[in-house]
């Protein structure tokens, strides 16, 4: 996997820091410089044209790219502001009126995904503690089931096969939420047969803020109407009739005016992971992660990812003692990771970093979780 080390520098913070905080901001391609100025100059000589000129297209072709890399067959996929925005789409085409009224997911969901489902006006929200309990509580009642590929506190992957199956079985949804996966851990939303799925570019994918996803299976969506719509699911927006006819694909699940400068700056990020390929990716990343583990327990530290490389996702978790202290001192010293509360640090290595990046920070969380020990006992 050494020649994955030849894509080092196109990622620049990567000469200045130990970069292991991926899996919360993946690091940003020297490109997006470059397609940046590139949106700068379209407006600057472009100006208003620039919207014919491919502006106004953006959430769908930049959409094509990311369906390229979850195994979405084309026009399913639509781009849009964040992963809240692209869950409440979802949500807005339906009602909690009837006796499907029930919204499923597990404990471990992300909070933004779990206020939004929460809000759901007539919905009755309940919450299972993992994946297991997912599958149990989906019944005949249920109408979405909206999950997480990994989940964020500990990077398990989730038996989301068992999920989707279930919730089928039972005539009810799947979104799925793969912003801690892909990228790094090989999703074909085709294959799996998830009614939804979403992410964003944040993370594994390097594209930075401002770029979410909204896959729907292509059959469902024909049927669909999100009452959370705008002019760019019209069928003729430009004809500017005063009510919606929606149009097809993709396109029916768009809002109001694209994010342009955020979709300029992904692709650099999706280029590079489409030319490596997941697969690479993940096999690097599986290497990173189980060395991750075996350093950390030669260190005397617990670390609370799973062991199983086949439901460990791109993080490892390690609870030291006053981690976030520990957490703060490190970045002091460049290395840049991350904490959460009764979970401790995150390391989120990528494929561009070393196996010494790796000894290096658990040298560096060793050091500092020893020296804050003696402290606490007295010493010097």
């Amino acid at each position: 996997m050494g020649d994955l080390l030849e894509y080092r520098d196109r990622f620049p913070i990567l000469a200045e820091t130990t970069y292991l905080i991926n899996h919360s901001l993946g690091a940003m391609p020297a490109a997006v410089e470059e397609r940046l100025a590139e949106y700068a100059r379209a407006w600057n000589t472009r100006g208003v044209r620039a919207w014919e000129e491919g502006w106004w297209e953006l959430p769908l072709t930049v959409g094509e790219q990311v369906g390229r890399l979850i195994g979405a067959a084309p026009e399913t996929v639509s781009m849009h502001q964040n992963v809240t925005l692209a869950e409440a789409v979802v949500l807005s085409c339906f009602g909690f009126e009837g006796e499907r009224r029930r919204i499923v997911y597990e404990e471990g969901n992300f909070p933004s995904v779990r206020y939004l489902y929460q809000a759901a006006r007539g919905a009755e929200v309940v919450v299972a503690p993992d994946d297991e309990g997912v599958v149990e509580a989906i019944d005949e009642r249920t109408l979405l089931v909206p999950v997480t590929h990994v989940l964020f506190k500990t990077g398990r992957i989730q038996d989301i096969e068992a999920i989707v199956a279930r919730a089928h079985e039972a005539g009810a949804l799947v979104v799925l939420d793969a912003y801690q996966s892909v990228g790094t851990v090989p999703l074909d939303v085709t294959a799996l047969g998830v009614d939804f799925a979403v992410g964003g570019s944040v993370k594994w994918l390097c594209g930075g803020p401002g770029a979410a996803w909204l896959y729907v299976r292509p059959d469902l969506a024909e049927t669909l109407k999100p009452a959370l719509t705008g002019w760019q699911a019209h069928e003729r927006p430009f004809a500017f009739e005063p009510e919606q006819d929606y149009t097809h694909g993709a396109a029916r699940f768009l809002t109001g005016t694209p994010n342009v400068p955020a979709l300029y700056a992904a692709t650099a990020g999706y280029d590079v992971i489409e030319e490596i390929g997941v697969e690479r990716v993940r096999a690097r990343s599986i290497e990173h992660t189980t060395l991750l583990i075996e350093l950390l327990e030669e260190a005397g530290f617990e670390p609370g990812s799973p062991r199983q490389p086949a439901r460990r996702g791109g993080t490892v978790v390690v609870k030291t003692p006053d981690f976030e202290a520990v957490n703060q001192e490190l970045s002091a010293r460049g290395v840049l990771c991350d904490c959460r509360p009764e979970t401790g640090l995150r390391l989120g290595p990528h494929f561009y970093n070393t196996d010494d990046e790796l000894r290096f920070a658990v040298e560096q969380i060793a050091e500092i979780s020893q020296r804050g020990a003696r402290a606490a006992a007295g010493h010097t």
